[in-house]
């Protein structure tokens, strides 16, 4: 199939072959990464502006070296150092970045539906870096990758997400991806972060508030962070409460099945959603991840800009 949409705003709204189209061409530049001469010309000429108006590291710096690495001009923009601070608006940010022939902005911000908004009236291609607590498409993918990849499939899987599920933009991308390609998902964590009507959205939906239930026929344990700079009031008493009923130490580790893999999108907070020996253990596929999204934001800029899979020469 070919590649149709402007922007790329979230995972919900993505069709069982876009997400498929994306995985093969992500996988197309993983290998295209292996090779001594990385960069490819697909988006000579073009300039992508990385509008990050909130913290990141990975996301950052993944889609600052994809589009390097696709022969882009980069600029990178944070709130801090920029008119924003000064009252401007993000719309008038934006037409300011076009102005100066801006091709693709990569926006993460706190408001959900930012992404959305900017795209209403964009020139430029959008994408969604992360915005609030309503999605983050290019990690949902980047786990559906590490996934299929590890995996040879996603259909029929059993996948837990453990930890802040009411406040994460991650979980909701990666149960959409997960769901829209036949997975089960089962959300667990404190009853105050995973409510029961996240079972309501979708049948292949499980909660369960049981930890040793949710992890022992899971095929892959995606875990998450407190998202304290989302909640209004703490969901719990203290992290070492939520670490000594939910934290992946190494005895309640012995309850996966040793052949199920053990994610995290980071940051990690070591010795509370997991111990570091887990982290850093033999079922950890963290680093993958973070290698596979560089291929899969490389993929998202070259589709969005009109690539074919042809192009690529694999």
């Amino acid at each position: 199939m070919n590649w149709n949409r402007r922007h790329l705003l979230d995972v919900r709204t993505l069709s069982a072959d876009e997400l498929g189209l994306i995985l093969s061409t992500a996988k197309a530049f993983k290998a295209v990464s292996s090779r001594a001469i990385k960069k490819v010309p697909a988006l000579r000429g073009k300039t992508v502006v990385n509008l990050f108006v909130e913290p990141s590291t990975r996301t950052r710096i993944s889609f600052e070296l994809a589009a390097q690495r696709l022969s882009a001009d980069v600029i990178n923009f944070t709130a801090e150092a920029s008119s924003l601070k000064k009252g401007e608006t993000l719309k008038d940010t934006l037409r300011n970045l076009e102005a100066l022939n801006a091709d693709f902005v990569i926006l993460r911000h706190g408001a959900s539906g930012a992404a959305h908004y900017l795209a209403r009236f964009a020139r430029c291609h959008i994408v969604n870096a992360g915005d609030g607590a309503h999605e983050h498409p290019t990690q949902g993918l980047l786990d559906l990758f590490t996934i299929n990849e590890r995996k040879g499939r996603i259909e029929g899987l059993n996948i837990t997400i453990l930890g802040d599920i009411l406040y994460s933009r991650v979980a909701r991308s990666n149960i959409w991806a997960l769901l829209r390609l036949g997975a089960r998902v089962t959300l667990c964590g404190p009853s105050t972060l995973v409510p029961k009507v996240f079972e309501t959205l979708h049948p292949g939906i499980r909660v369960s508030w049981n930890l040793e239930s949710a992890l022992k026929d899971a095929d892959v344990v995606n875990l998450l962070r407190i998202q304290h700079e989302r909640q209004r009031a703490s969901a719990f008493p203290s992290i070492g409460e939520y670490a000594s009923l939910f934290g992946l130490n190494a005895t309640r580790a012995g309850w996966i099945r040793p052949d199920a893999l053990i994610m995290h999108p980071g940051p990690i907070n070591r010795g509370v959603e997991i111990e570091s020996g887990v982290a850093d253990g033999g079922q950890s596929v963290i680093l993958e991840q973070v290698t596979n999204g560089l291929a899969v934001r490389m993929a998202v800029l070259f589709l969005l800009n009109g690539g074919q899979s042809s192009e690529l020469g694999l």
